[in-house]
């Protein structure tokens, strides 16, 4: 996994964390930091897990986070974006950039908490009262790194020293199951151990970890060895209701009452966030949000050549889902005759002028587009500092939901409906009266469109009904371009009839798509990751008394 290299990015994360302008990313004197005289004091502890929020994270946000999320997904169209087109036409090796950079940027989190979690346990002159809030933080990062690749690799190696695998870089994988266990293992650790409000904004609390577990949970339910099995866990069920009911409860979370606000970078860490990546204004490369300059249509947006989004596409697929009415849609996506207020703000806003027809929809990224520096100063060239969103509490409600749907064809649960409505509600959307899954899954799609997740819902749901995901893609015909033409009138997109339909080779679509194929350096590097996984041995129980 080339440790090295993640170690020494370590300290030079440490050493550059605090350049930037957000609330605690540059609040810390880092002069001293060294291997020797480092994990001294609570000053310490705070100065190493800040880089948690966005360096370490850069390689997966740049442009894995939506080329896997939405691209593979079939949210994304771009036939000529290699970090995308790989994903969506399922035929990325272990040799494609992304893929390659976003393991890396997982097990850096990983080795880099290592070295949090052990520098602080080694510190002998504070009490398990003071540490203990700093280890559960890194230890929530990196249980939310597990997860991913848990869903993305299935066996993947488990580490909780560094300095163990430098020595030793060749080792066994771990099963799947066991990769789950150790996620939830951290997370539960971080929901007992994080404090019940943020030590700064951006840091997370016991409901971020509250929150991932709740997702975590819900996954989880639905594996076994039986990928057809069309059940679900129920023990892990109702752990997920109980995290997400905990998250719920606390009266300090609520949802923002205009969806298009959750992106705008004034209202960085709202009610809503659970946890976001913390990008720093005006910051250099590795600490700012890139993913503007990929999704914005053109450079009268960004005010500079940085607007490379002219060729990325909204798939019909997702545009189909749409209600009437939808308030998420232009939030989301840009289409001719949108306007914006928030771009170009000196001109009376933007509108969209580009227009396209035929075998792409024509439809641009509207979500992490914020314009440029004259729009607002916190913007530079390259440099975007919105957050990138990982958890908000819309994602809580909608896995509150589905817990309590669980193995049911549908269900009018008054609870599950209340927070299923709540999200529909804000969307501008009528209430339903009951849910099945296929309306959960439409939900979350719509909602959280953008936001890299939805391939993660087909991983879960193919969990535990393999063959009726496969069919549903096989369904999208990813192979078909098919033309279609938006009407800014009727805000609508039609099939152009007077278009024909092209073709396009993509993968297989079987079983082997759920799992992605490792990087080949590291199996170059590592012949074990594809040797059989060796069971982990866990250094500690699971914690039993969160929902006490």
């Amino acid at each position: 996994m080339k440790t090295s290299k993640y170690i020494y990015s370590f300290m030079l994360a440490v050493a550059l964390a605090f350049a930037g302008c957000s609330d605690f990313l540059d609040s810390e004197d880092n002069s001293n930091i060294a291997g020797d005289n480092f994990y001294q004091t609570e000053d310490d502890f705070r100065a190493a897990t800040a880089p948690l929020y966005n360096k370490v994270w850069f390689d997966f946000n740049d442009k894995f986070y939506y080329g896997l999320g939405d691209g593979r997904g079939f949210n994304l169209c771009a036939t000529t974006s290699n970090y995308i087109y790989p994903f969506a036409d399922l035929t990325e090796t272990g040799l494609t950039g992304p893929l390659v950079s976003a393991w890396g940027s997982l097990y850096n989190i990983v080795q880099q908490t290592n070295k949090i979690i052990n520098g602080i346990k080694g510190n002998s002159s504070n009490s398990e009262e003071v540490k203990n809030p700093y280890i559960a933080e890194a230890r929530f990062m990196r249980g939310v790194a597990y997860s991913y690749l848990a869903m993305l690799w299935g066996n993947v190696i488990i580490n909780e020293d560094t300095d163990e695998l430098v020595a030793n870089p060749i080792v066994n994988t771990s099963p799947v199951s066991d990769v789950y266990e150790f996620a939830m293992r951290d997370l539960e650790f971080a929901a007992k151990y994080l404090p019940e409000v943020s030590s700064a904004a951006g840091r997370v609390n016991k409901y971020s970890a509250f929150g991932m577990l709740s997702r975590v949970y819900l996954t989880y339910a639905g594996y076994s060895s039986n990928p057809n099995s069309a059940t679900r866990n129920q023990d892990y069920l109702d752990l997920a209701k109980k995290a997400a009911l905990k998250v719920i409860e606390n009266r300090n979370f609520e949802l923002m009452t205009d969806y298009a606000d959750l992106f705008m970078i004034d209202n960085n860490n709202n009610s809503e966030t659970l946890f976001a990546l913390q990008w720093v204004s005006n910051g250099t490369y590795g600490e700012c949000n890139t993913i503007q300059d990929y999704f914005a249509c053109e450079s009268a947006i960004t005010g500079n050549d940085r607007a490379w989004g002219g060729y990325v596409f909204a798939q019909p697929d997702v545009i189909w889902e749409y209600e009437k009415g939808d308030k998420r849609r232009q939030p989301t996506w840009m289409a001719y005759g949108d306007h914006y207020p928030e771009i170009q703000k000196a001109n009376g806003g933007y509108t969209c002028e580009k227009k396209a027809s035929g075998t792409v929809s024509g439809i641009y990224c509207k979500k992490y587009v914020c314009g440029s520096s004259k729009d607002n100063a916190k913007i530079t060239s390259g440099s975007t500092p919105i957050n990138t969103y990982m958890l908000r509490l819309a994602e809580v409600y909608l896995i509150y939901a589905e817990a309590i749907l669980g193995n049911n064809p549908s269900t009018d649960d008054a609870d599950a409906m209340e927070y299923f409505n709540k999200v529909r509600k804000r969307a501008g959307l009528e209430p339903q009266n009951s849910i099945t899954y296929e309306d959960i899954r439409r939900e979350r799609r719509l909602e959280l469109c953008l936001e890299g997740q939805y391939w993660y819902d087909l991983v879960r749901r193919a969990y535990y009904k393999q063959q009726e995901v496969l069919n549903y893609i096989t369904g999208q015909d990813r192979g078909t371009a098919i033309p279609v033409v938006w009407d800014a009138d009727t805000q609508t997109l039609k099939r152009d009839e007077d278009s024909d339909e092209t073709k396009r080779a993509i993968g297989d679509i079987d079983s082997s798509i759920f799992l992605l194929p490792y990087p080949e350096s590291e199996t170059v590097q590592n012949p074990l990751l594809k040797a059989d996984p060796v069971p982990y041995a866990f250094k500690e129980d699971r914690i039993t008394d969160l929902f006490n």
